[in-house]
């Protein structure tokens, strides 16, 4: 039985979102604050952690980062704040998803079992188990990028993107193509999500984000990494 940790100040919403995920074959578990997770955490780790923001004390975000630090554990957000920055910067700083309260029961569920059927499946498609692209260099088993050597931190969603796209280097991959290899099937979300992934990963891979030369456009049709030399600057 996968063991779901719900961490929510609400104790309505726990205990109603713990019902839901019991129904359908969850072990889930609820605590009210990020200080309480992490000691759960710690004792008996979850498949996944669904996180509300909005915590008193620590916040969600600075836990999931803590969380990160430790173990490399599927985060979802629950969020009320429906600023983009928010979002961002959670997908930056490593969670899966993200969910904007009041959500559906049933919409959750969904994105939870995107998230645990990607976890648990093997990202590598080929017996490789480090890609090099160009300057870029992947570490699959390992789970780091570099850059020239220089070690960047990707979040998890970013890094099967990035994967992805090295396991297809100088070729395009399909908006279509990414959703279903990255986000799975059934992801009920926007394919913009891809957009705001391709913008963090530039940050990390290259010399001007706004002027790519690794992590190219293809407008219209999806998205490729290039060695450099296609664009003359590695």
């Amino acid at each position: 039985m996968r063991h779901i940790l719900i961490v929510d100040d609400d104790t309505l919403l726990r205990r109603g979102l713990g019902f839901h995920l019991g129904k359908h074959g969850y072990k889930a578990q609820g605590v009210a604050s990020a200080e309480d997770a992490l000691a759960v955490i710690r004792r008996d780790p979850p498949d996944l952690v669904l996180m509300d923001i909005g915590l008193a004390g620590m916040d969600g975000l600075e836990a999931m980062k803590q969380i990160h630090h430790h173990i490399n554990l599927p985060v979802i957000l629950l969020t009320a704040r429906r600023r983009e920055l928010d979002q961002v910067l959670g997908l930056e700083l490593g969670a899966d998803d993200y969910v904007v309260k009041p959500f559906d029961p049933d919409v959750l569920l969904a994105r939870i079992r995107s998230v645990l059927r990607r976890a648990t499946a093997t990202v590598a498609k080929t017996e490789e188990t480090v890609l090099t692209v160009g300057a870029i260099q992947i570490d699959i088993a390992a789970h780091t990028v570099t850059v020239r050597g220089n070690r960047v931190e990707v979040p998890p969603r970013g890094f099967d993107l990035l994967v992805t796209l090295a396991q297809n280097a100088g070729n395009v991959v399909t908006t279509d193509d990414i959703m279903n290899r990255v986000w799975g099937a059934d992801f009920v979300g926007e394919p913009q999500i891809i957009y705001v992934y391709v913008r963090w990963l530039r940050e990390k891979l290259e010399d001007d984000p706004n002027h790519p030369t690794r992590l190219l456009t293809v407008r219209g049709v999806g998205y490729k990494l290039v060695n450099g030399w296609e664009t003359g600057k590695e």
